[in-house]
Parts: structure tokens; C-alpha cells; sequence
């Protein structure tokens, strides 16, 4: 504490004696003439500290001890990382990308990064974070970031669903290299359908996000950032092995053709075939599956003339089956013998993405994003039927440019979306077609020493929606050093497939009803909402040691909401919202080097989300009110034979979540109110061999904690009050795992 108040005393003294960086900072023509460049961006390596060069190129930057790598950014050009030992006065020249060999990218690499300058609130968790866990596909690799929760979505499909701002995953856009690709019939397996080996990085923005990419998002936008062949290793596998006898394979083949095309062919494969029953009601606790994954990417890059594309093959196809111990899909399907369901999927994907920067004036980008895809899902559960076929076209044109100099910058562009669904759900056949043409603007004000303003609007006819405007805009101002103070809100809308968001009700005795108001979606109205938040981040160093805090909160306001209501245990109600819809979210998050290559994260996050029933007005139900999380991390430095070692935990422990109402079932088959609370330890030890070999192994839930009896009625498979949708915690106990990772050297560039 002392040590803290001196520095409290003494940091304004030494402010004030901080001297200056000045300079100038000029481009290099491909004439090898040299023009002072308006506009560039001049700050810190990870600080919030930086200037943008005035109409001759000059700047002037204040200059601290710990501040040493200063960077010089334009767009269309170079990045350089200039290392910086005392204040002075420096000139240095930027290089124009159309004149560049290659590109060196030279920022520290780490594991979780938050963005200090964007408007935005978003995080960057980076391949070391990613590689915390054996997260083998999209929907694991959030178990080591406290602003999402992942949980199960019922007892018997092993099916994982995320929550951000206490909001479903249909309420956060799931994009993949920026084109939507979790929605419409994906919605409730696809995150496992992304291997966790393909995810280079992954973008995790809390609010309303941009106006680029749809006017979907509500609660948040995720992207995934998929390896690059001409970036990736030219050999990789991983193998992995559970105690549940889980196994998986990923391989990556990545080769040069020519100076200019590179290609990649990625393969994943999973399978689990072992019948597992802890609790021993007679159900598996997981399913037994067989996945097989495909990727072919083609890269094409052309720095002289500014040109990059890539197009990319997907193909997957995923079986499960889940259900009694004593089901045979051959003699028990779709009868009463025994209780078993089979989902079956499969999924053929093409994207292409083109990128063009005009080198004589390299502010001024040209992007075009297409994605056409077909999911095919074939599925029962028990004795009832649900199909789905979507077939999906994507399409986003993209302009970027800026007004006098780089701190106004400007994106507008256009884009269409086509959605073809056919399901059928028990004996019903629904149909329909959802296409929607939009274009946006987005205005961003970038100067980086105090205030980023991105101000953006869409409008968009649809089909079924009709003419509409979605507006949205987001504020950072850093009233100090290393500070974050961010504002945002905006409007998103929606249509709610409410069968393939809500598959997990197909495994109940429940009947499905659903109030036709005679909207344009089965009889049901948009989804409509309001989302605001604020957001502080603040950086420091203590004891020599980088950490932040930082501390946000979120409401989302409904105009319309599809209501799914669970109220009723013999029935699922789908109707439109009457009354209040709101969903408040509270998270403050310290990160913090306790020592040297030890991490600490903790975090604490608050829901207060409620909904209008029919009944009355309830809190969301299995959704913990409070929750509690701590990662830490250690690695070891590793010098001579004794190679490095890494080692992660994360502890998450969640509060009593309400069950839906079960009062008005017989007294066997009813619950309390409230769960018990929940607490589960996950841990990893990896051995780092060599920059070519390293071999991990680890626990999930290495307490043991299960849930006890997590089906209602599972005596009674075919009854009214069957029911496996009340799952709190883990169902299966602790699982341990052992994989290796075995890499070759990347292509010399």
C-alpha cells in the first residue's frame, strides 16, 4: 500500500518532466521522391497514447520511460515499429505496400488483446489464448473468456450454446472472416461445426457492432479469423484423446504456387463411440458421433498491383446419436421400443472474398465478399420429425475511403441476401424464401490521442420485413493514459427461426403451439431491439507489471420479441412479445501479470433479464444471476534440454438459475425453484518440446461435478412430462484428455 501511494504522490512530478517525440513522416513514391504524409497514425505499442501527423507529415507525442516501440501506420502502407530509447526528434520514411517484397508484421504477439483504439469494445484472443484449452471446435474455445458463457442445451445432444449480454447465440452475429455464417438452419450445431485448429483468432465486440455486415447483431458480433495458407504452417496435426474415448485428427496442408497463389487443404475428423451413462437413468450422457470436415482455401495475393482474393471449398458431414442405452436406430426408429434420436447434417459451403487497394491512392479500398452454402439437416427425436434444407446466398460489396486526411474515413457498399428454408417439423411442412437488398454508410472520425467516432446507418428492404433503417454509432474517449471510456447504441432486427434456434424442445413431451398474429413469419412478427452500453478499460503498470481493468454494462431493449415460453411444462408457446423485454449486463474484469509469465484473469458478471409472460413477468430462466471467473496461466522461459512448459486453470462458478415452472406437473416430475449453484475446474499441462512438437494433456470439470437426474421423466420416454431441456451443469463429471501437435516449419517468404 505504501508502494501505491508514493507512486500516487510522485506520478505527477514525473509526468510533468515526460519529454517529447517529434518528427516528420514521409512516403516514398515509386519514383524514390519523398512527400511529407497527412494523416498517419503515430502512437505507442500498447498504449492509448498516439497523434496523427499534421498537413506537412510533422507530430509531436509525449515520451515516457516505458514507452519504447513507437508505430508509424497508414493505410496502403507498411507498418514500421520504430524502437525508441529517449525523447528526440526523428524523420522517417513509410514505404507504400505496392512497392514491398513482402510484409513483416512486428507487434508483440499475446494471447487476449484489448483494443484500446477502436470505438468499438472489442478483444482479439489470439492463437496462444485459443490453445489455453483443447478446444476442438468454435463452441469450446470460449471456456477461457469470461465475457461469454457456454452451456449445455439439453441432456442428451452434447450440444454447446454461448450467451453474450445473457442473450442466445440468434442474438449475436457469428460470422466467419467476416461473412455471416452461424444463422438460419446452423444455428443450433454450427459453432461445432468450425474445428478449433482452423481458428486463427477470433474478434469478440459487445454492443450492437458495425452496420457492415447485416442488420442482424443485437447483443454482439463474433468473427472468426481462419488460418491462411500463406501464413500457416506447411505440415500440421493434432491428435486428440479423451477418457470418454472421444477422438479427433486435424491436419493441415499448405503449399506455394508460384510467387503469388498459395493453397491449403484442411481436414478434421471426430468421433465418439463409446455409450456413456453416470447417472445411470438409463439415457447417454453424450451423444456418439461421427464428424468429417473439409477445407480447401485458395490464396492469391498480388502486392505490386494491390490485388488479394481468396475462395474457399467447405464440406461437412455429422452424424449423431443419442438417446436409451438400448436404442437401435435399424429396429427403433420413430417408435416406441426405446426413445432415440438421430441428427444427421450435411453442408456444402463456397466463399470468395476479393480486396483490391489502389496503389496511387491507397486510402482507397475496394472489397467484395460472396458465400452461397446448402445445409441439409435430417433429424427425429423420439417420435418427432425435424428437417431442414436452407440454402443460403450472401453477397457484400465494400468501399473504403477517406475526406481530407486518414482521420476521416468512410466505408459504404451494398449487399443482398438470399434464404431459402424447407422444414419439416413433426408432419407439418413449412416453406418460405427471405431475400433482402441493403446499403450502408459508416462515417469514422480516428484521431487516436483522445476520441474515435464511428457513426453508421443501413437501410435495407426485405421481403418479409419490408423498408427499414438501422442505425448505429460508437464512441472511445481516452480522458487519460492507457484509458478506454467507450459509449455505444443501436437498433438490430431480426427473423426468428423458431424451430431450428429452438431443436432442443423436439427432445420433450411438450406440444408446440404457436400464436399466429398473422405475421409474416410463421404468423409471428420481427424481433426488434434497442441495444446501449457503456464501457471503461483502464491499463497500468504495478510493481513493474502490465494489467487493466475494466468495467462495462449493456442493456438490450425489446420493441418485439419472439417469446418462447416454457412456463407450461406439457408445452412450448411462441408468441409475440406483450409488455417489457430486457436483458441488463454487468461484467468488470481484471487482467494482471502477478509475476513474471504468470497471468491472473478474474472476473464477475451480473444478469438482470426478464421477460413478459403471459403468466407474468419472469426472469430468463437457466440463466445464472451471478457469475465468477478465474484464469491463470504460467509458462515456464525454458533454456538448454529442459524445453518450456505451459500450464492453464479456469475456474468458473455460476449461481442458482430458475427453472421454468413445473408446478402444474404430477408432484414426481416436478423441480424447485431455483438450481443449486455450480462450480467446475478445468486445467492443461503442455510440454513445448520444440517449435515443431508439443504435447498437452488436461481435465475438464476435474471436480467431478455432475448434475443428478438432468431428464424429467426419463421413466416415462414417451409421456407428457418427458422433458431434457433442464440442464444447469455438467452432465457427464470430469473428462481428461491427451493430444500432440506437431508442426512444419513455415514457407520462407
Amino acid at each position: 500500500m505504501q508502494k501505491i501511494v508514493f507512486i500516487l504522490l510522485v506520478l505527477p512530478l514525473f509526468v510533468l518532466s515526460q519529454g517529447r517525440v517529434t518528427g516528420t513522416i514521409f512516403e516514398e513514391t515509386a519514383k524514390g521522391e519523398t512527400l511529407p504524409l497527412t494523416g498517419a497514425n503515430v502512437y505507442w505499442h500498447n498504449t492509448s497514447v498516439g497523434v496523427i501527423t499534421d498537413i506537412d507529415g510533422g507530430f509531436s507525442i509525449p515520451y515516457k520511460k516505458e514507452y519504447s516501440k513507437l508505430i508509424i501506420s497508414y493505410v496502403g502502407f507498411k507498418t514500421d515499429t520504430l524502437t525508441i530509447t529517449k525523447p528526440g526528434k526523428i524523420t522517417h520514411n513509410l514505404q507504400s505496400t505496392s512497392t514491398l517484397d513482402e510484409v513483416t508484421i512486428t507487434a508483440k504477439k499475446e494471447a487476449t488483446t484489448k483494443l484500446y483504439l477502436k470505438a468499438e469494445n472489442t478483444m482479439v484472443v489470439g492463437s496462444d489464448e485459443l490453445l489455453k484449452a483443447a478446444c476442438c471446435n468454435l463452441s469450446e474455445s470460449f471456456e477461457t473468456n469470461p465475457s461469454i458463457d457456454v452451456n449445455f442445451a439439453d441432456a442428451v445432444s452434447g450440444t454447446r450454446q454461448i450467451k453474450m449480454l445473457g442473450l442466445t447465440s440468434p442474438y449475436i452475429l457469428i460470422a466467419t472472416e467476416n461473412i455471416p455464417s452461424v444463422r438460419g438452419a446452423s444455428q443450433a450445431y454450427g459453432l461445432s461445426f468450425i474445428p478449433g485448429t482452423w481458428v486463427e483468432s477470433i474478434q469478440i465486440t459487445k454492443g450492437m457492432g458495425s452496420v457492415i455486415n447485416g442488420y442482424e447483431s443485437i447483443a454482439g458480433q463474433i468473427n472468426a479469423e481462419l488460418k491462411k495458407p500463406f501464413e500457416d504452417d506447411a505440415l500440421f496435426v493434432n491428435i486428440y484423446g479423451a477418457s470418454s474415448e472421444r477422438f479427433e485428427v486435424n491436419t493441415h496442408l499448405n503449399t506455394r504456387i508460384g510467387d503469388k497463389w498459395s493453397t491449403g487443404l484442411y481436414i478434421h475428423g471426430n468421433s465418439h463411440d463409446k455409450k456413456h451413462d453416470v447417472n445411470n437413468d438409463g439415457f447417454m450422457d453424450m451423444p456418439i458421433y461421427n464428424q468429417i470436415n473439409i477445407m480447401n482455401r485458395w490464396q492469391y495475393i498480388d502486392v505490386e498491383k494491390g490485388f488479394a482474393t481468396f475462395f474457399n471449398f467447405k464440406y461437412l458431414n455429422d452424424e449423431k446419436q443419442t438417446g436409451e442405452l438400448n436404442f437401435d436406430p435399424d429396429t427403433d426408429k420413430l417408435t416406441t421400443n426405446a426413445w432415440g434420436s438421430e441428427i444427421n447434417t450435411e453442408r456444402a459451403e463456397f466463399s470468395a472474398k476479393f480486396g483490391y487497394v489502389n496503389p496511387e491512392l491507397p486510402w482507397q479500398v475496394l472489397g467484395a465478399q460472396f458465400a452461397a452454402s446448402n445445409h441439409k439437416q435430417d433429424s427425429y427425436f423420439g417420435l418427432n420429425i425435424y428437417d431442414i434444407e436452407h440454402t443460403s446466398v450472401y453477397s457484400n460489396v465494400n468501399y473504403n475511403s477517406i475526406i481530407g486526411d486518414s482521420r476521416h474515413k468512410v466505408k459504404t457498399g451494398i449487399n443482398f441476401t438470399y434464404d431459402k428454408y424447407d422444414e419439416l417439423v413433426l408432419e407439418d411442412n413449412y416453406a418460405r424464401i427471405d431475400n433482402s437488398v441493403g446499403g450502408y454508410f459508416e462515417y469514422g472520425y480516428d484521431n487516436l490521442e483522445k476520441l474515435n467516432i464511428t457513426a453508421g446507418v443501413r437501410v435495407d428492404n426485405h421481403n418479409r420485413l419490408g423498408f427499414f433503417v438501422t442505425p448505429r454509432v460508437h464512441l472511445r474517449y481516452s480522458p487519460w493514459e492507457k484509458s478506454a471510456l467507450r459509449a455505444s447504441f443501436g437498433r438490430g432486427k431480426r427473423t426468428a427461426n423458431i424451430f431450428a434456434e429452438n431443436q432442443r424442445m423436439f427432445a420433450t413431451g411438450r406440444t408446440i403451439k404457436i400464436d399466429d398474429d398473422g405475421g409474416n413469419i410463421y404468423g409471428l412478427d420481427p424481433e426488434i431491439a434497442w441495444n446501449y452500453g457503456v464501457s471503461f478499460l483502464q491499463g497500468f503498470n504495478l510493481f513493474d507489471k502490465k494489467g487493466d481493468i475494466s468495467v462495462d454494462f449493456y442493456r438490450t431493449d425489446f420493441e418485439n420479441q419472439i417469446v418462447v415460453d416454457w412456463e407450461n411444462p406439457q408445452e412450448v408457446s411462441f408468441y409475440n412479445l406483450e409488455g417489457d423485454s430486457y436483458a441488463n449486463s454487468f461484467q468488470t474484469e481484471l487482467n494482471y501479470e502477478v509475476f513474471s509469465n504468470f497471468d491472473l484473469r478474474v472476473a464477475y458478471k451480473l444478469y438482470d433479464i426478464k421477460t413478459q409472460y403471459k403468466s407474468a413477468k419472469l426472469e430468463r430462466s437457466l440463466t445464472p444471476k451471478h457469475r465468477f471467473f478465474a484464469n491463470a496461466s504460467y509458462k515456464t522461459k525454458g533454456h538448454g534440454f529442459i524445453k518450456k512448459w505451459k500450464f492453464d486453470t479456469t475456474f468458473n462458478w455460476l449461481g442458482t438459475q430458475r427453472f421454468s415452472s413445473t408446478s402444474s406437473s404430477a408432484e414426481e416430475y416436478q423441480l424447485p425453484a431455483y438450481s443449486p449453484r455450480v462450480a467446475t475446474l478445468n486445467a492443461q499441462i503442455t510440454k513445448v518440446f520444440s517449435s515443431k512438437f508439443e504435447v498437452y494433456v488436461g481435465g475438464e470439470n476435474i471436480t467431478n461435478v455432475r448434475q443428478n437426474m438432468p431428464i424429467v421423466g426419463a421413466n416415462d420416454p414417451f409421456g407428457s412430462n418427458f422433458d431434457t431441456t433442464f440442464v444447469y451443469g455438467p452432465v457427464f463429471g470430469s473428462m481428461y484428455y491427451a493430444g500432440l501437435r506437431f508442426k512444419l516449419n513455415k514457407f520462407k517468404k
